[in-house]
């Protein structure tokens, strides 16, 4: 499955958990595209064939990954704080932790920007550098893989239980305006 930036995605902003959702499968696509590059470095080359590719995932990261965090971290993970229900206490239990993966993959993510984006310009990677690009990519891979299945598996089920369809719409209309888009009005 090709997926590329500004592709139009399963959900829209007025289910803004499945959206979130979607983004997951482009973060784990973009993620393997990472890791396929890195794997055919074998002199620290880059082949050509792989600029395009290695462009758009690092674009992707850069821009579009940001907007997710904030997504998750500015509109879903408050309103799960601000409920009383015990029986999602352990999944909320989990925000703190879901923070501080957004902390470590954002820092792991400028180091993979930084040796992308001279290896784009260079066409060349010395081979600490990328055996630092294998390490960082494998450990982004690590935390992710967690990461996203606690979010898709527990935390965005029981948001879509606790979370009124009024504070979706709000959840939705956020997410629009972080990338400078309106969504319609439900009155």
């Amino acid at each position: 499955m090709r997926i590329q930036i500004g592709q139009r995605p399963a959900n829209d902003f007025s289910n803004p958990l499945g959206l979130l959702s979607d983004c997951h499968r482009r973060i784990e696509h973009f993620l393997q595209v990472l890791l396929a590059i890195a794997a055919q470095a074998t002199d620290g080359t880059l082949p050509r064939q792989y600029s395009r590719e290695l462009e758009a995932a690092l674009t992707y990261f850069s821009v579009a990954a940001p907007h997710h965090t904030a997504d998750e971290e500015s509109s879903v993970f408050p309103r799960l704080r601000a409920t009383d229900d015990v029986a999602a206490a352990r999944v909320l239990e989990t925000l703190d932790r879901l923070e501080r993966d957004h902390e470590e993959a954002d820092q792991l993510h400028r180091q993979v920007d930084g040796l992308g984006r001279r290896w784009l310009s260079d066409g060349r990677l010395g081979e600490d550098d990328v055996a630092a690009l294998r390490t960082h990519l494998q450990r982004l891979d690590a935390i992710y893989r967690e990461h996203i299945g606690i979010e898709d598996r527990e935390l965005f089920p029981v948001a879509a239980r606790l979370l009124s369809s009024s504070e979706l719409h709000d959840v939705g209309r956020e997410m629009a305006e972080r990338r400078s888009l309106r969504v319609p009005s439900t009155t």
